[in-house]
């Protein structure tokens, strides 16, 4: 459910992709709207559907749509399996949401390293040119080290006395199914089991096949400073 805001001629659009920039732009975005006491959207795209993305999106996914309820964020939108090209995707839902202003970041990554190349930007200029267009430069690039987690595989949970055990085959007692993504260098499976429950997208700990509490957890990242290389 989207909420009301005092003033409706002017609306924020952040489009963020995965990487750590991602926080700083919905920052910079909450700022600007909470001045303008506007809606604020926070949009993502990605070609891949939603239930194949790995543990390292799912956890910026997840992490996004908390930041976006603590700053009190219209929505955050995502655009999954989507074929057509990112400006196309953007200017829709500018469109749908009548934004004034959207937020871009100049360093992001993968199809974002379009915007500071101009072809996302005068893509845009051309479908909605009425619309601000706000480009974030980051001084200091974040760079994400390589993920701490092999490639995820169809898990299933059960329960175990009082804890959950995780399997990898599907039986009458199944409680929830989802995705095992293994800590790389463990010869045990310890590391994350991600699935839905009660409509949202969960990352419980495994630890020796054993889940002790269906409790979200942050996800183990290293980021470092371009400077640190």
């Amino acid at each position: 459910m989207e909420k009301i805001k005092g003033r409706m001629d002017e609306g924020i659009l952040v489009c963020v992709y995965y990487g750590p920039n991602g926080e700083r732009l919905i920052q910079r975005g909450c700022k600007i709207a909470s001045m303008l006491n506007c809606p604020l959207y926070i949009l993502t795209v990605d070609p891949n559907p939603f239930s194949e993305m790995d543990a390292e999106k799912s956890h910026y996914i997840a992490k996004w749509n908390k930041i976006a309820e603590g700053h009190d964020a219209v929505s955050f939108i995502l655009k999954d399996n989507e074929k057509r090209p990112i400006s196309k995707v953007i200017a829709q839902v500018a469109r749908e949401k009548q934004v004034t202003q959207i937020i871009l970041g100049q360093t992001a990554q993968s199809r974002w390293e379009q915007i500071a190349k101009g072809s996302i930007i005068n893509s845009l200029l051309r479908e909605i040119p009425f619309v601000d267009l706000h480009i974030i430069s980051v001084p200091r690039y974040l760079k994400e080290a390589e993920g701490h987690y092999e490639k995820g595989v169809r898990a299933y949970l059960v329960k175990d006395k009082e804890n959950y055990r995780v399997i990898f085959k599907h039986t009458k007692d199944v409680l929830f199914e989802g995705i095992f993504f293994k800590e790389q260098g463990t010869d045990f499976n310890t590391g994350v089991f991600k699935f839905m429950k009660d409509e949202k997208m969960l990352h419980v700990q495994v630890i020796d096949d054993t889940v002790m509490a269906l409790e979200n957890v942050e996800m183990e990242m290293d980021i470092q400073d371009e400077d640190d290389e």
